[in-house]
């Protein structure tokens, strides 16, 4: 199925080069282009594209303003295309899919288009479960009732990519790489096989984000993917010590006992 997208810049030569690099990507439809934040308004309501390619500085409305004036409708992906690299923490906190700085880069383009899919295959995967669950309802209500439907409380809605801002950078962190996350006050540290990041947000909120599936808090600090538990080790308290795929320990509280049994 194609992916319908629109090219939103306020310079020509812009739109006309990332046309010629999405004209190589056989899924790639493009439906239309906009050089200012108005007509981008108008063309997203009209055309109802399944991915804009959204420039930031432009007249009349910038790229945030554009996406505020579309609250009020199904939201298209967006990538964020800019010459500007300062406004990267605001584009991911409007849950952009990337962010892209000009020129664009033939593999980084890649990249993006690759996530731009997987998101829209788990939200067609999610529509057609409701359409099949719609039909099902007309003949046996029942039997929908017990059917485990992808819905906002769904794996869908947790994040895949986490962007930490840490020492002037800002690292884009898969969330499958996560080993553990352990909080020191109103700060989280990110221990990837890689290196160790800081970010500013509680414990309670960065829990609302992670699959609980897999990410699990052991103890009142600490939170660990499961996918890394290697060993399991009793202690005579009624605590235990899970060992990790880099080796590192961490401590299963007694109020935290229950994950443990995931493993027995």
């Amino acid at each position: 199925m194609p992916i319908r997208t629109l090219l939103v810049d306020d310079e020509a030569l812009a739109i006309q080069g990332l046309r010629h690099r999405l004209e190589r990507h056989s899924d790639i439809e493009i439906v239309g282009t906009a050089m200012n934040g108005r007509e981008a308004i108008r063309a997203i309501r009209t055309e109802r594209p399944d991915l804009v390619f959204l420039d930031i500085q432009m007249p009349t409305f910038d790229g945030f303003a554009v996406l505020s004036a579309l609250a009020d409708i199904p939201p298209p992906l967006v990538i964020f295309v800019t010459a500007f690299s300062d406004h990267a923490i605001r584009a991911f906190e409007a849950e952009a899919v990337d962010y892209l700085m000009k020129p664009v880069e033939e593999d980084r383009l890649a990249q993006s288009l690759d996530r731009v899919r997987a998101r829209l295959a788990e939200k067609r995967l999610s529509e057609e479960a409701e359409r099949l669950a719609a039909r099902l309802a007309e003949v046996d209500p029942e039997a929908v009732a017990s059917l485990e439907l992808p819905s906002e409380g769904g794996p869908e809605r947790y994040e895949r990519v986490i962007s930490v801002r840490d020492q002037g950078q800002i690292f884009r962190v898969d969330v499958d790489t996560i080993e553990k996350i352990d909080a020191a006050g109103d700060y989280m540290c990110l221990s990837t096989a890689e290196r160790t990041l800081v970010l500013r947000e509680t414990m309670k909120d960065l829990e609302r984000r992670l699959d609980p599936r897999k990410f699990q808090r052991v103890h009142r600090s600490t939170i660990v993917n499961l996918d890394n538990v290697r060993q399991v080790k009793p202690h005579t308290n009624g605590e235990c010590f899970l060992t990790l795929a880099s080796g590192a320990t961490v401590k299963v509280s007694r109020s935290y006992r229950e994950v443990v049994a995931r493993f027995l």
